[in-house]
């Protein structure tokens, strides 16, 4: 059997391609998971309310031109937008014709809004019993906290993740970055495709319930392991590791830096990269587990030979000995970077009101089919006559349902 190749002046078709994905989701986690679809080719219709749009068009605070937020046009490429008000009866139905041609569908209401509206599963598999329908929430659909209102903050609160962040001796500290909320999109994005995979074989879709507080919780390997191992709860270390020392930022004479020397082999490297042989031959250091159990005086013993240079050349020293070892770069210094460029996590979009504008790129690159933009982010409602017509509706109802001034 032989494979047909494109000919060079066209693109391949995309993974995802044929696939229509309905997103009824605001802000990150559901909307981060439906634009990761849409890289992929797939046919993404956002919907959105006629005022306002998705929260976060308005609410992210830096603006360039247009009344977008810069947040909303990172996170909602490669999809169209069709403005729908979900509480009247008119704008059900043309929701209902939307779901008879999807086959995905993401909503990150409160576990039983989309019942009070009539768009939950139940409702929709009626209508079409292929469609795979994920639900996004902070707490999950049952539970005794499925009703809490389900924000990244608190599911990293709950899960356990702030426990473990932080200095020993500072306050509760969240990640810098939602964890939850993009884990919980990554997570709810495995779960859709293993399930259409799954009705390939069986016709059906089904219900994915996936939520922040869990994302958060699935990610605590080590800690977890800590705790079941030993019974002790484990505490804030600052940037050190639970499994292995030295693994952490130390100070040089002018600045921090990260490296890790967490086998027999690299700390080896680092004591003679030191001239520190008097490290080789402590016995608090002696093994892993050693290291480990006395982290805090070897790191204490290894920052007053640290102090005797510059972070940048530790790290070439290390580098050079094979020890891993890096700065610690802000995002002006990380994307400014040439390994960021050469990798292309920054790339312009040609947006129809902000003109060229940055985005962040693609974190995994495919060979043969190379994710591409294909759509600019959607003004709110912008293809709303589009969709509809497509649908089937007439000019008529389509000038009923459509809101002129949403695409504006």
């Amino acid at each position: 059997m032989t494979t047909e190749l494109p000919a060079q002046d066209e693109k391949p078709p995309l993974p995802l391609e044929g696939i229509r994905v309905l997103d009824v989701s605001q802000v990150m986690a559901g909307p981060f998971c439906s634009m990761m679809l849409g890289d992929l080719g797939a046919d993404v219709i956002k919907i959105e309310p006629p005022k306002g749009g998705d929260q976060t068009r308005g609410a992210m605070g830096f603006r360039l031109k247009g009344s977008d937020s810069l947040g909303f046009i990172i996170m909602n490429r490669n999809k169209r937008s069709i403005a729908l008000d979900l509480k009247t009866d008119e704008g059900r139905e043309a929701f209902y014709r939307l779901v008879r041609t999807a086959d995905v569908l993401v909503e990150n209401y409160r576990p039983g809004a989309v019942k009070r509206l009539g768009i939950d599963y139940e409702t929709l598999k009626e209508i079409n019993p292929g469609l795979i329908y994920a639900s996004i929430s902070g707490f999950g659909q049952t539970g005794p906290w499925s009703q809490r209102p389900g924000f990244d903050l608190m599911a990293q609160a709950m899960s356990g993740i702030m426990s473990i962040t932080g200095h020993p001796d500072g306050p509760p500290a969240k990640s810098g970055v939602p964890v939850t909320d993009i884990g919980c999109a990554l997570f709810a994005l495995y779960a859709i495709l293993a399930a259409y995979i799954g009705r390939q074989k069986t016709g059906l879709g089904q219900h994915i319930d996936a939520s922040l507080f869990e994302a958060g919780i699935a990610f605590a390997i080590w800690d977890i392991a800590e705790y079941w191992g030993t019974g002790r709860v484990p505490g804030r270390i600052g940037t050190a590791n639970r499994m292995s020392a030295p693994y952490q930022a130390v100070k040089a004479a002018d600045d921090y830096f990260v490296m890790g020397a967490n086998n027999d082999r690299l700390w080896q490297r680092l004591c003679d990269l030191m001239d520190r042989p008097d490290l080789l031959e402590h016995p608090d250091y002696g093994s892993i587990t050693d290291r480990l159990a006395n982290r805090e005086a070897l790191v204490a013993d290894l920052e007053t030979t640290f102090a005797s240079k510059p972070a940048a050349e530790w790290i070439d020293l290390m580098l050079e000995a094979g020890v891993p070892a890096g700065p610690i770069y802000d995002y002006e210094q990380a994307l400014g970077s040439d390994h960021a460029r050469e990798r292309g996590m920054t790339m312009e979009i040609d947006h129809p009101v902000e003109g060229l504008v940055r985005t962040i790129g693609y974190p995994v690159k495919l060979s043969g089919t190379p994710q591409r933009v294909r759509r600019h982010p959607p003004r709110l409602g912008e293809h709303t006559d589009e969709i509809l017509a497509e649908l089937g509706f007439d000019e008529e109802a389509r000038n009923r349902l459509n809101h002129p001034q949403a695409a504006e």
